[in-house]
């Protein structure tokens, strides 16, 4: 199924058909900051103005029907935990110490909604209809090639009866197939995780460099679990190829803002 760009005013977002509660998949667009952080950027631990990044957090609450205060994220680390989140999690001041890692955020608490960061990694959200929760994931290699997404699946398994069969995932835009060029400690991982299944996720360019589908090694995970491929639905845009429309660390080399991939029931 295809994401549909969503425009109200100058703010534009991404949403996936499959996924029925409020979520967003952020562009660049639609935001208040200035400079290398034009214009919609989320990013705290920046130089770009908090009163800006404040904003940028009330632009986005306003339209999913929640407000700033009652965001819950962690610090990513490129790890593979997942996070059991309540409202205890909340960050009532968004200028605060987030006292616990994680890259992956699961609830089944209404009103509660999760997020987590990209530019360039790769963000996964998962609904459970039926039980109803949701999860939301931030995936680079190093936390792909750990399983992040399986390990969010089998959290929500664990914690809230979901069956991965219910569950619908929603693959956001992120460094695909043609950009991610790497060395090949990632290949190499890959392969250690998939074995024979790693071929059709790996090119070789030549003089030691590979080309690796994250996208595709995270759906092929998910269905791993049990979630059925017509329940995943991956974006096919990239945010080195499209860094005018999404923020890339590639592409700026680091000087950038950061993204949100936004989810709550």
């Amino acid at each position: 199924m295809a994401f549909t760009l969503v425009k109200k005013g100058e703010l534009e977002y991404m949403t996936s058909p499959l996924i029925t509660v409020p979520h967003a998949f952020t562009t660049r667009r639609g935001g208040v900051s200035r400079g290398i952080y034009s214009s919609l950027n989320f990013r705290i631990r920046s130089d770009d103005e908090p009163e800006n990044v404040r904003s940028n957090y009330k632009i986005i609450c306003d339209e999913l029907g929640t407000t700033p205060e009652r965001l819950v994220f962690s610090k990513q680390v490129h790890g593979d935990t997942v996070r059991l989140a309540t409202s205890a999690d909340c960050h009532k001041v968004l200028y605060c110490t987030t006292p616990y890692e994680a890259d992956g955020l699961i609830t089944r608490e209404k009103g509660l909604p999760l997020v987590i960061f990209i530019a360039d990694c790769i963000p996964i959200l998962l609904y459970d209809p039926e039980t109803p929760a949701v999860g939301a994931v931030h995936a680079g290699w190093r936390g792909t090639v750990s399983d992040i997404a399986g390990k969010a699946v089998a959290k929500m398994r664990r914690h809230f009866g979901t069956k991965p069969e219910n569950i619908r995932a929603a693959i956001g835009q992120g460094i695909s197939f043609c950009c991610f060029e790497t060395g090949p400690e990632v290949p190499e991982a890959v392969v250690r995780l998939l074995g024979r299944n790693a071929a059709p996720f790996i090119r070789t360019r030549g003089g030691g460099k590979f080309m690796v589908d994250l996208k595709g090694i995270n759906s092929f995970l998910l269905e791993r679990t049990g979630v059925l491929p017509s329940n995943i639905d991956v974006s096919d845009e990239c945010t080195a190829c499209l860094s005018d429309k999404y923020w890339s660390h590639r592409v700026t080399q680091g000087r950038r803002g950061v993204a949100g991939a936004f989810i709550m029931i």
